[in-house]
């Protein structure tokens, strides 16, 4: 059989694209058969023929729709015969009609008796199990079983509890080693599916206060290594998942640090820039690669390189666990980062060992869509795609007790994916956090089904990142000239009162799907930013801009989120995207906890004056219309008044002065009746005592403030 320069593509159920060397029977036309095991299975139809570059090709239609599963040939009527592979067939809806697996039991399942193993592999014309053992020894391979929907299936009766395994999947006459898409763990740098007991990691109990919105949330995004690998860390598993369980961990001047440190400071979750199994790190080498995380290979297994012991399988699950216990324990929830849109690489992913073509989208042309920027886009609107990724966040979900997602350019997901997703997510914790990137970026999708800002309208209970309130403040990322609020560039009193409201026609978002933010893991950080448009300041000075945006994200409508070391004023000296920069670049910097206790203590105090009071926290545009109005009370200023808000908590009134000015400016506070002053006490509550003496203020540079009247 010929299988050279002569090819066959089923690209739908009943129709074959065959390409022949324009040199091959030049001007005579040519008939095609179809033939199985050597028999002749009819003759196709070829209904046309186009002249592209060294090729003759013919469309053609079959004598019946081909299954699947099974080696095809075609043989012209001179007796030259090629095979027929899978081509673009999979990408039909067709295929994903007759195709699609509604089981839950992919992967392998694990009991002391029996193992049994599944994968969906439609296009396998042939699948092979093979075993190693826990010392690291082959077994051999063992054939697989074709079922329904092109699921493989092979029960083993005996206890293979810590053997790997890997699947052996033959598709258009080659043979490809993959890993399972559904392993829960995996071997040291993904090499191998793990067979684990799921069942000896049991449950914790843990009750944190009940969410009544997204609003509620003050998220804290860090990453596992950076969060404890600085030498002043006080933390003793540095860069690993068990730093989180360190209780009471002090710097050398006796600050607190870690988890304990963050309970402190009054955020309620913590999010994980991604835990699960990725590539760019080798796992074996502890120490010597960097990698936030952002090459996602297993979706359903921990990462080792935070693991202890990465050569074994079950232990990272172990202490990843027990990292979201300890969060738990100090009241606060865990959120994990999710990479759905891509894979570290197309060409190497299991999901393209085992179904090519499948698993991702595909442009017009034929390429691959890219706009994900990675070189491949998940096209997470077709079946198993879909069931994939919603099994996989159902199952960190309820297995690790997670308390919800961040999803990584969430743009390139379809609308129907994360309505699934939400669905999913809330009927099993009904206060989960989804937020995500709503990016509009260049995919091969529609853009009336991309979960973009331009769709939220569309899904509800997702968030979504609002560049726009980040690029006002901070200044355009995609443009380092941009001076944004903090930097001097002027916002009219309506502006502002848009921004800091997230209402009007520039922030579609409303406060419940609003993410507000300066700073996160990419992009320069807020410091670096500044002194690349204030270079020549002081550090004094850029230190008030940078305290003055960070208020401004606390006591926005909407959903704070801070990037770990927000703070104190974090740098990763200048480098705009550290995704795999050293250490030194992106750990923590604990010494800055010492020399900040001052601001940390300032945006202590705003967070704990937010969580006091429903007005900073409402639900609809609705309510902040009703109760909130800018006030013109000076021109280095804008002020906000919340009136009439009694009912959300102590004060009936509340007055938040925005001095962007540069240098003291007084201003008289509006009405007759005098001022309480809450926002400069630390440690504030609202049961704690306010002297209401204040009738003008001198008001300090680049500063917010909050006055009350009760």
């Amino acid at each position: 059989m010929y299988t050279g320069r002569f090819s066959a593509f089923l690209d739908a159920l009943d129709k074959i694209t065959i390409l022949i060397p324009q040199s091959y029977r030049a001007n005579e036309r040519l008939t095609f058969m179809l033939f199985f095991e050597g028999q002749r299975m009819g003759e196709l139809i070829v209904d046309e023929v186009i002249q592209i570059e060294h090729y003759t090709k013919y469309i053609c239609t079959a004598p019946f729709e081909v299954p699947l599963g099974e080696e095809y040939q075609i043989e012209d009527d001179k007796g030259m015969v090629f095979a027929l592979q899978t081509g673009a067939v999979i990408r039909t809806p067709e295929f994903d009609e007759l195709y699609h697996y509604d089981g839950d039991d992919l992967g392998a399942n694990f009991t002391e008796e029996k193992t049994i193993f599944k994968i969906w592999a439609p296009t396998a014309t042939n699948v092979k199990l093979k075993l190693i053992n826990e010392f690291g020894t082959e077994k051999g391979t063992v054939p697989m079983n074709r079922g329904e929907q092109g699921v493989w299936s092979l029960t083993i009766h005996q206890n293979l509890e810590n053997h790997c395994y890997s699947f052996l999947v033959r598709v258009n006459y080659i043979w490809r080693e993959a890993t399972d898409p559904y392993a829960k763990a995996v071997s040291v740098n993904g090499q191998y599916s793990a067979v684990i007991d799921l069942t000896k990691y049991e449950k914790h109990d843990y009750k944190l206060p009940r969410l009544e919105s997204p609003v509620d949330a003050i998220i804290y995004e860090t990453h596992v290594r950076d969060f404890s690998h600085h030498p002043n860390s006080g933390m003793i598993a540095k860069g690993k998942y068990a730093a989180f369980t360190e209780t009471e961990t002090k710097t050398a001047k006796g600050y607190s640090s870690g988890v304990q440190y963050l309970k402190e400071l009054g955020v309620t979750h913590i999010e994980l820039l991604p835990i699960n199994d990725f590539a760019g790190v080798d796992e074996t080498l502890i120490g010597k690669d960097y990698n936030w995380g952002y090459n996602p290979r297993h979706f359903f297994a921990p990462a080792g390189n935070y693991s202890a012991s990465p050569h074994l399988p079950g232990k990272r699950i172990e202490e990843l666990k027990q990292l979201i216990e300890s969060v738990h324990q100090h009241g606060l929830g865990v959120i994990i980062d999710v990479v759905f849109n891509h894979v570290f690489q197309k060409e190497i992913s299991n999901f393209e060992k085992i179904v090519p073509g499948y698993y991702f989208r595909y442009n017009a042309n034929g390429m691959p869509s890219n706009g994900s920027g990675c070189g491949n886009d998940l096209a997470s609107e077709r079946f198993m795609v879909r069931k994939l990724i919603v099994s996989a966040v159902k199952y960190w979900l309820e297995f690790y007790q997670i308390d919800g997602f961040r999803f990584d350019l969430m743009g390139l997901l379809d609308l129907e994916t994360m309505k699934e997703v939400e669905k999913t997510v809330h009927s099993i914790k009904p206060d989960a956090i989804i937020i995500g990137e709503g990016w509009d970026l260049p995919t091969a999708l529609p853009g009336t089904e991309k979960t973009t800002i331009g769709n939220s309208h569309k899904i509800e209970r997702v968030g979504f990142f609002n560049d726009k309130f980040r690029d006002t403040i901070k200044g355009s990322n995609f443009n380092l000239k941009d001076a944004g609020y903090v930097s001097g560039k002027g916002l009219s009193h309506e502006d502002f009162y848009h921004l800091v409201l997230n209402i009007g026609h520039d922030y579609p978002l409303g406060p419940e799907k609003s993410v507000n933010f300066v700073e996160c893991h990419d992009n320069h950080t807020l410091w670096d930013r500044l002194q690349l448009a204030n270079g020549a300041e002081s550090n004094d000075s850029r230190k008030r801009r940078h305290r003055f945006a960070t208020s401004i994200v606390i006591l926005s409508q909407g959903t704070p989120f801070l990037h770990s070391g927000q703070e104190f004023f974090r740098t990763k000296h200048g480098i705009e995207n550290s995704y795999c920069s050293p250490d030194w670049i992106n750990e923590l910097n604990w010494d800055l906890r010492e020399q900040n206790e001052e601001t940390i203590s300032y945006l202590r105090c705003l967070m704990a004056i937010r969580k006091s009071h429903g007005a900073f926290r409402f639900r609809s545009r609705e309510q902040i219309e009703k109760h909130a109005k800018m006030l013109d009370l000076n021109n280095a200023c804008h002020s906000l008044l919340y009136d009439h808000v009694g009912e959300y908590g102590r004060w009936n009134r509340i007055l938040v002065i925005y001095h962007h000015g540069e240098q003291q400016t007084a201003v008289e506070l509006p009405g007759e009746k005098e001022w309480g002053m809450i926002c400069g006490a630390c440690g504030y509550t609202a049961e704690q005592d306010v002297e209401i003496n204040f009738k003008h203020f001198e008001l300090e540079p680049l500063t917010t403030y909050v006055f009350v009247q009760e």
